[in-house]
């Protein structure tokens, strides 16, 4: 098992009698339900529909509960001021404590036997990546217990870009690098695959343009894993099939990346059989196991 420190993670906590029904009324997950060490993937969104901020929610169980929030590191503090806008006179307290605690990963495979139940505040607050199992688990913790966590998991201590490496072979997308905050929707960026979309909860921020996406269908652009053979495109380059523009890089490795593209005209480019290409590189889609959206081609897409 790997294990690295996230350096673009920071943490922010919520506290009060109204934080689990404040942050249920916000975000596209569903915190009603949420229990100690057991974590969800959700946005905050804007009115409109597109991500502000995607983050996971853990429950507390010890040092007087409350909800911590793995956040990107850059968004922290407009995260915070966009939450205090919306608290009102709810019986909340939020606080970045990014300068205090870090998020740690851990990946593939098999940990040595627990020292201590998933969710424990001992060496950190663990709990198991929501999105797909192959992400492993994340402990929000003390930078000085990073060694001792490491221990209790059995694991390796490698570069956060080794994680990077995996997340990109998994084609998991990453906020800021495989899309811009403020400018997708969650199904764009394959929130609806990855379970940080309830549709069966009430009303939170965007939820009426998020359910409308959904019944209907018109998730045209989304973040696809792609497989490339040259040297790396740099993230933003635009992906063209001829002279047609059909979206852009995001993050990649070691001949594996990601790329937000408008499936439309990705099946019509191969449908002409003319191929894609990034900065004169060529890139081909590659199917994730975990998509469940239509995908173009499927046949030469797969691996």
């Amino acid at each position: 098992m790997k294990a690295a420190l996230l350096p673009d993670r920071g943490v922010l906590k919520l506290v009060g009698d109204g934080a689990r029904n404040f942050l249920h009324g916000l975000v596209t997950a569903d915190i009603l339900k949420l229990t100690p060490g057991v974590a969800r993937f959700c946005a905050l969104l804007t009115p409109q529909g597109k991500i502000i901020a995607d983050f996971f929610v853990v429950e507390a169980a010890a040092d007087g509960g409350g909800f911590f929030l793995d956040v990107p590191l850059a968004l922290g503090a407009a995260l915070v001021e966009k939450l205090n806008l919306y608290k009102l006179r709810a019986k909340v307290g939020i606080e970045d404590r990014s300068d205090a605690l870090g998020v740690l990963a851990a990946w593939g495979g098999s940990p040595s036997p627990p020292q201590a139940p998933e969710g424990r505040e001992g060496t950190g607050l663990s709990y198991a990546d929501p999105r797909l199992p192959a992400l492993g688990k994340r402990t929000i913790l003390p930078p000085p217990l990073v060694a001792a966590a490491i221990a209790d998991l059995g694991a390796t201590l490698v570069d956060a870009g080794d994680y990077e490496a995996h997340r990109i072979a998994l084609g998991v997308p990453k906020g800021g690098v495989d899309f811009s905050y403020g400018d997708a929707f969650p199904h764009e960026t394959d929130m609806d695959q990855f379970g940080g979309i309830d549709f069966t909860k009430g009303c939170y921020v965007g939820q009426e343009v998020v359910s409308r996406m959904e019944h209907r269908g018109t998730a045209r652009t989304r973040a696809v894993p792609i497989r490339y053979g040259g040297a790396t495109p740099e993230p933003g380059v635009p992906v063209v099939a001829g002279e047609r523009q059909l979206g852009v890089m995001g993050s990649a490795a070691a001949g594996r990346g990601l790329a937000l593209l408008r499936l439309d005209r990705v099946a019509e480019a191969m449908a002409a059989g003319v191929p894609l290409t990034a900065s004169g590189v060529p890139i081909d889609l590659v199917k994730p196991e975990w998509a469940r959206f239509a995908f173009p081609d499927a046949s030469k897409a797969a691996e």
